[in-house]
């Protein structure tokens, strides 16, 4: 039998580096993709069947490349099912402080990105009559929050465009995963952008806090394999997205209030 293809990106650690294990793991052909190839090629060695693992390197922002990429990817192992849209950077900036070429960034590696790749793969996905997308946006992607606007903004934007392309192509039967993770213990912060471009390289005491990588991924592997249209991931932060539904004006208080960076 055929095993199933995932196309993972942001492959090289956190998130993506411990969803590249799980569905080694549960027998899926993998392609790992980020900008340092010999990162993914530790993730690669480290999994529990290497030779399931095709290592593609990949930039979200040199979207001129994505074609022929996405040849590659398909190339690897003959076709691919599914791919997980995991690559991107968070931000740790206010409004007032952040210039605009900051802003761009985000949006450019955060949606454009995505977007462009998801582009690249949907002809591939409406041939087979089959394909599955899925998203890793954040619980900001539901709602705003401090120091987030720009990377909150972006994670909006995915949601929109995503619920569209799960409408539009519904007949192709092409599914589509909006998953939002809350307070997960990865370098996420560490590789925020300020608002003058440098990382943030701090922890977050949430994140420090927060559910592993390997947990997180075990629950984005569910998800995906039960075609889940959304799905939220972390702690008592997930509670959120339902004062945010159902009583706004208290949420907003408690944000005010609360230490977030």
């Amino acid at each position: 039998m055929t095993k199933r293809v995932i196309w993972i990106t942001g492959a090289s650690s956190g998130i993506g580096e411990a969803s590249v294990y799980k569905f080694v793991k549960e027998g899926f052909q993998v392609i790992l993709s980020a900008r340092n190839q010999i990162a993914l090629e530790k993730v690669k060695s480290c999994c529990a069947y290497p030779e399931n693992c095709k290592v593609l390197p990949l930039d979200l922002i040199d979207q001129a490349s994505f074609e022929e990429k996405t040849m590659e990817a398909i190339a690897a192992f003959g076709h691919v099912d599914m791919i997980l849209h995991n690559g991107g950077i968070s931000q740790r900036s206010l409004i007032r402080e952040t210039p605009l070429e900051i802003d761009r960034k985000l949006m450019e590696v955060n949606f454009f990105g995505t977007v462009a790749l998801t582009k690249a793969l949907l002809p591939h996905f409406i041939a087979r009559k089959t394909g599955h997308f899925g998203v890793i946006s954040s619980l900001v992607g539901k709602f705003g929050s401090p120091y987030r606007s720009s990377y909150a903004a972006a994670k909006h934007a995915l949601h929109g465009f995503f619920e569209s392309l799960r409408l539009e192509h519904f007949q192709d039967h092409i599914a589509v995963t909006m998953i939002c993770p809350g307070f997960i213990k990865t370098d996420v912060s560490k590789n925020a952008l300020t608002a003058d471009g440098t990382r943030l390289n701090e922890m977050d005491k949430a994140q420090a806090n927060g559910m592993s990588a390997e947990a997180c991924a075990k629950e984005i592997f569910n998800a995906l394999t039960k075609k889940k249209e959304e799905v939220y991931i972390g702690g008592k932060e997930i509670m959120g997205i339902y004062l945010k539904r159902f009583v706004p004006t208290i949420f907003t208080k408690i944000l005010r209030k609360s230490e977030v960076r």
